[in-house]
């Protein structure tokens, strides 16, 4: 699998375009969140768009952000018909391997597990956000 990984001002519009729509189907339309995905974080010059695609668009998304003292992973998403090939884990991991840390989350706490198994801890107490619970995660290194 191919990854690409490149800061707001490489994108393409179609990749902007196509990218946010993977992140809108998965958290607005399929998850029946309605909230602001589009905060402004996006266009900001540290910000990275990482994803694997395949001939029908985006595969899987992570957004990483730099908060200073941490860097901020976010928008992990699978596109419905890739779910279960590890697309998402592969770029958690290209993550962790091309930033340095320590790197913060706030996991949906059905995939906590998930975070852990690539050494992620819970850093704080479950909250709901939108409707679904979450619980703040932390690796440092």
């Amino acid at each position: 699998m191919a990854i690409l990984d490149r800061f707001f001002a490489e994108l393409t519009t179609t990749e902007l375009h196509d990218l946010l729509r993977l992140r809108v189907d998965v958290f607005v339309v399929e998850q029946a969140c309605a909230y602001p995905e589009l905060d402004g974080r996006d266009a900001e010059t540290t910000t990275r768009h990482i994803w694997s695609a395949d001939d029908d668009g985006p595969t899987a998304y992570v957004r990483l952000l730099d908060d200073g003292e941490a860097r901020r992973i976010g928008r992990v998403a699978t596109r419905a018909d890739a779910r279960g090939n590890g697309l998402a884990g592969e770029l958690v991991d290209h993550v962790i391997v091309s930033s340095s840390g320590p790197w913060v989350l706030d996991a949906q706490s059905h995939l906590s597990e998930w975070y852990a198994g690539r050494g992620f801890v819970v850093s704080g107490p479950e909250y709901v956000e939108d409707g679904i619970p979450h619980v703040p995660m932390r690796r440092d290194d």
